[in-house]
């Protein structure tokens, strides 16, 4: 809406400048000036970052960027205080291949002997600090998504040979078979039974930078799938991916909670235990009050959780938190609180355990 009186504008002043040649000098200025600070506003943030050339020269960097795999890179980024991101599984494995460093006015980011596992987002931007309180400046970053081309490797390689894709009603789910090459052709197959599924633009999209993704999921797409690549060669397939269909309501944690009895003689071994269902990939963050805790008594608290499927497809994550107290004493004895946590909000359950 905002974009359309712009466009319809913007014909219209060559005309005009062609009927009023006195103000030809004037009329283009405004416009002009709007697109030379559009453009501007658009380098920069792009404008930081930039690839080291041979001999030293410097490259501003487009929205994506193909290189060989094997080729060593060199980024810089302009700034004295500057953060990067770049594709995680290199902090995972510790790379010795990634350095990056300080410098005078830059910072440095160098890898070396690129593999096509490398492929994916590099971003810096500038950081604002003040005292120890840090923000990104959002008007100084620059990014570039970087495909390491390999035609043995037309997928980029993932750690493991099977992943879970969690299908959730109301938000896209991403199947991330990204490929190194952005001009290979990509297909999605179903396993069983063994067929193509349509990619239709709308409802399944396919994006090289992400893979295919369902914009509305629904339990007709639970399953194995895998995705088929071509580009000049034999077709190459990617990883297995396990489509789990999950419908949990969205809301803070559905907690309960339980002591193993409800009244403990002074020695007992007591726990309580406090328990939430929820969904797979939301994670549960847990606190506990308890009658000793003033006074520094010795619990024990172990947090753990596991997928459970309740049939039909439908996959829940149960979350527990369990408290021990080895030795009870009579200062043992009162309310045990359970604050169970997600990004939607927290709920408080309580038990209590009597002396004997």
């Amino acid at each position: 809406v905002i974009e359309q009186p712009v466009k319809s504008k913007r014909p219209k002043e060559p005309g005009e400048n062609k009927i009023k040649p006195v103000n030809k000098k004037v009329k283009p200025k405004t416009p002009k000036m709007k697109e030379r600070e559009s453009a501007d506003s658009s380098l920069k943030s792009q404008s930081i970052l930039t690839q080291v050339m041979d001999k030293g020269h410097f490259q501003k960097l487009a929205a994506t960027l193909s290189l060989s795999a094997g080729q060593s890179l060199e980024l810089r980024c302009k700034g004295s205080n500057v953060t990067w991101n770049y594709p995680s599984y290199l902090d995972t494995f510790k790379d010795s291949r990634l350095s990056i460093k300080q410098l005078d006015k830059s910072s440095q980011l160098i890898l070396a002997n690129s593999t096509a596992a490398d492929t994916g987002e590099y971003s810096c931007w500038l950081q604002l600090c003040n005292g120890n309180k840090c923000r990104k400046d959002e008007t100084k970053t620059g990014s570039t998504y970087i495909f390491f081309t390999d035609k043995e490797e037309l997928f980029v390689p993932t750690p493991g040979y099977f992943e879970i894709v969690y299908l959730n009603p109301d938000k896209p789910a991403v199947i991330p078979c990204r490929v190194t090459t952005p001009s290979a052709k990509v297909t999605l197959h179903r396993e069983f039974p063994a067929e193509e599924i349509e990619t239709d633009g709308t409802d399944i999209v396919y994006d090289a930078k992400k893979g295919f993704i369902f914009q509305h999921p629904t339990s007709n797409h639970k399953g194995i799938v895998y995705c088929k690549a071509e580009s000049q060669g034999a077709p190459q397939i990617s990883i297995r991916y396990h489509l789990l269909y999950v419908e949990v309501p969205k809301g803070p944690p559905s907690a309960t909670i339980a002591a193993s009895s409800s009244r403990a003689a002074l020695s007992d071994r007591v726990h309580v235990v406090c328990t939430v269902l929820g969904e797979p990939d939301v994670d549960v963050n847990f606190r506990w009050q308890y009658p000793g805790q003033e006074y520094e008594r010795p619990v024990i608290i172990q947090n753990f959780w596991r997928l459970i499927n309740r049939g039909i497809g439908h996959t829940t994550r149960i979350s527990k938190s369990v408290l021990l107290v080895e030795d009870f004493e009579a200062i043992d004895a009162g309310n045990y609180v359970c604050i169970a946590q997600n990004l939607q909000g927290q709920t408080t359950v309580a038990t209590k355990v009597e002396l004997k």
